[in-house]
C-alpha cells in the first residue's frame, strides 16, 4: 500500500507542479466566460438585417410582418429598395438580382433578406428569400404573423367584428402543468432543474473521465520511452504501479474539478450569492452528489485501467491514437443519447443502455433526476464495478507484459500478457 500511495504521490507532484497545468485549468473557466461574453456581445454588435417586405395579396400584412420583423431578440431593419418590385411576377428576378449584390437599394444598401406575401388575402402564402440560411428566428417571427393575421382576415370575412376577434383570442385555454413531484402542485421552473443538472453531470462526468484517463494514456507512454516502467517494475509490482497511476491521476483531476468549482462559485456567487445555496440544495436534497460521486469512481476506474493498458503497449501516442479510434468513436454513443435520458429516463432503449458498462457512468447520471428504481442504481453498479474489477485483473497480467515490450501492438503479445503465457522483453 506505501509503495501505492508513493507512485500516486509522484504521479500527482508531477502534474500539479508544472506551469503548464495551471494555465490550462485556469484558463479553461476564462476562456468559457470569454466565450459566452463576446458571443453575446457579437449579437448585440452585429448591424440588423435589412429586409424589403412587399405584400400582393390585399391583405393589408404589411404592417403585421413589419411588427413582427422589428420584435425579438434579432430585429431587422425595414427598407424599400426601388421600383423593382413593383408586381409579383417580377419579385423573384428582382429578389435574385438584390440578394445576388448585383443591385444595392437607393441608399446604396445591400439587402440581406426580401419577404413576399402572394395569393388571396384569406390564404397567403410567404416567399422569403434570403442571404442567411441558417437565420432561422426571422422566418419563424414572419410565420407566426402571417398566420394569425391571416386568421384575422378569414374570420372577419366570416362575419366577425375586429371587436369579436379579440374577445375571441382572449378566449384561448389556458393550460397549466401539475405534478405529483412538484412541491407546490404546479410545475415550475425549479422542478426542471434536476433535469438539467443531470445532463450536466453526465457531460461533465464524460468530460472529467476522458480528461484523467488521457493524462494517464500520456504518463505511462512517455515513462515507458523513457525506460521508467523498467525501474519502476524492479521496486514494485505492476498492480501496484496501475493502482498508484491511477490513483495520482484521480487527484489531479479532482483538483482540476475542485478549481473549476471554485472559480464558478466566485463568479456567480458574488452576483448571486442566493444561487450557491440553491445549487448545493438541489444537489444534496435531490441525492444528484451521490450518482455523481458513485458514477465518477466507477466510470474513472474502467477507464482509467483501460487506458493505462493501452499506454503500456504503445511506444508513442501517435500508435495510441490508433487503438483509441475505435473507443473513442463508442464513446460518442452516451453523448447522442444524454439529453433523451434526462427527458426520457424510462425509455426501454435508454434502459437497456444503461446496463452497458462503457455507457453506464454517464446514461445514469443523465437518468439521475428522474430518480430512477433503487434495483437499477444497484444493478448497474454492481455490473459496472464487477466489469472494472476484471479489468483490472486482466490489466493486472497485461500491464508487465505490455511495459517490457518493444515495437509496435502486436495483439499475440497483448493476449499472452492476460493468460501469463509469456512475456516479450
Amino acid at each position: 500500500m506505501s509503495r501505492t500511495l508513493a507512485i500516486a504521490v509522484r504521479e500527482y507532484l508531477a502534474f500539479v507542479r508544472t506551469v503548464g497545468f495551471w494555465l490550462s485549468i485556469c484558463l479553461m473557466p476564462l476562456g468559457l466566460v470569454g466565450v459566452i461574453v463576446f458571443s453575446g456581445l457579437a449579437a448585440r454588435t452585429a448591424p440588423p438585417p435589412l429586409l424589403a417586405l412587399y405584400d400582393y395579396a390585399g391583405g393589408a400584412y404589411s404592417d403585421v410582418l413589419t411588427k413582427a420583423a422589428e420584435a425579438g431578440p434579432s430585429p431587422a431593419a425595414i427598407v424599400v429598395p426601388g421600383p423593382d418590385f413593383a408586381s409579383s411576377d417580377a419579385a423573384t428576378a428582382g429578389a435574385k438580382r438584390y440578394l445576388s449584390g448585383a443591385v444595392s437599394t437607393p441608399r446604396g444598401e445591400m439587402l440581406d433578406a426580401i419577404a413576399i406575401v402572394r395569393g388571396p388575402p384569406d390564404h397567403p402564402s410567404l416567399d422569403l428569400w434570403t442571404r442567411n440560411i441558417n437565420e432561422l428566428a426571422l422566418q419563424a417571427r414572419l410565420e407566426d404573423a402571417l398566420d394569425d393575421a391571416a386568421r384575422d382576415v378569414s374570420l372577419g370575412k366570416a362575419g366577425l367584428s375586429p371587436a369579436a376577434i379579440v374577445a375571441l383570442k382572449a378566449q384561448q385555454p389556458k393550460v397549466t402543468q401539475y405534478s405529483p413531484r412538484s412541491a407546490g402542485g404546479v410545475v415550475v421552473m425549479t422542478d426542471r432543474l434536476p433535469s438539467i443538472a443531470g445532463v450536466a453531470m453526465g457531460v461533465v462526468l464524460w468530460s472529467l473521465i476522458l480528461t484523467g484517463a488521457g493524462i494517464l494514456l500520456n504518463s505511462v507512454i512517455e515513462e515507458k520511452q523513457n525506460r521508467i516502467l523498467e525501474v519502476l517494475l524492479t521496486s514494485a509490482s505492476a498492480p501496484q504501479i496501475m493502482s498508484g497511476k491511477i490513483l495520482g491521476a484521480a487527484a489531479v483531476t479532482a483538483t482540476a474539478l475542485a478549481v473549476w468549482l471554485t472559480v464558478a462559485g466566485f463568479t456567480f456567487g458574488s452576483k448571486n450569492p442566493a444561487l450557491i445555496g440553491q445549487v448545493a440544495t438541489l444537489f444534496f436534497q435531490h441525492g444528484l452528489v451521490f450518482y455523481f460521486l458513485l458514477y465518477f469512481a466507477g466510470g474513472y476506474l474502467m477507464y482509467a485501467t483501460l487506458f493505462t493498458t493501452i499506454g503500456a503497449f504503445c511506444e508513442t501516442p501517435r500508435e495510441a491514437q490508433t487503438l483509441l479510434g475505435p473507443l473513442m468513436i463508442l464513446l460518442t454513443i452516451p453523448m447522442m443519447f444524454m439529453v433523451q435520458a434526462a427527458t426520457r429516463p424510462d425509455a426501454p432503449l435508454l434502459q437497456a443502455l444503461s446496463w452497458v458498462p462503457p455507457f453506464t457512468p454517464f446514461l445514469m447520471a443523465a437518468r439521475a433526476a428522474s430518480g430512477p428504481p433503487l434495483w437499477q442504481v444497484i444493478g448497474t453498479a454492481v455490473v459496472m464495478f464487477g466489469t472494472t474489477a476484471l479489468e483490472l485483473y486482466v490489466a493486472g497480467r497485461a500491464f508487465r507484459t505490455g511495459a517490457l515490450a518493444s515495437g509496435r501492438f502486436d495483439m499475440r503479445v497483448f493476449l499472452a500478457g492476460i493468460t501469463g503465457r509469456g512475456e516479450r522483453a
